[in-house]
């Protein structure tokens, strides 16, 4: 299974760095969990579960380049990598890999979100960012509000964060 490799590959492009590895598992698996609830048909759940596994690879990247790595960094420096990284899997088809590098270019933009996989990349990232970040309930409502619409991902975010639903 082409995850379970890719885990690997990214543990050790992240080598040294225990957070962002066990950020980008946490990531991969609410992603998952979220697509399997929501019905994706399995190629689109497996091109969203090989972009939460490979959604910050432009961090290490950016903080080399620029000593910094805000997202709009992370989205123009990672896909490069990532294509890279994913040419070494035969079983990844071009269209596959295209649809990774767009999400990965695009895992911090939150306007004019295109396609479900995209949807449930940023509701994933930002349940485990939220915690990591020790973000406060209103910021975490405010996001909630702007950025969630799965059924999943909204049960999910209000459960774990004792949240009034919508």
């Amino acid at each position: 299974m082409i995850t379970d490799d890719l885990i690997v590959k990214m543990t050790e492009f992240n080598a040294g760095d225990p957070k962002r590895i066990q950020h980008f598992i946490k990531v991969y698996e609410f992603a998952h969990v979220i697509g399997a609830k929501e019905g994706l048909d399995e190629n689109t759940l497996r091109i969203l579960d090989i972009a939460s596994v490979m959604h910050d690879i432009g961090i290490r990247p950016s903080e080399e380049k620029y000593g910094r790595c805000d997202g709009k960094l992370q989205e123009r420096e990672g896909p490069a990598y990532a294509r890279e990284m994913l040419a070494m899997f035969s079983d990844v088809t071009e269209t596959e890999i295209d649809r990774v590098c767009f999400l990965i270019a695009h895992h911090h933009t939150y306007e004019n979100v295109e396609g479900l996989d995209y949807r449930i990349l940023l509701e994933a990232d930002f349940l485990v960012n939220a915690m990591e970040d020790e973000l406060k309930k209103d910021a975490i409502i405010t996001f909630r509000d702007k950025v969630f619409r799965t059924k999943t991902g909204l049960h999910l975010i209000n459960t774990m964060f004792g949240l009034c639903s919508i």
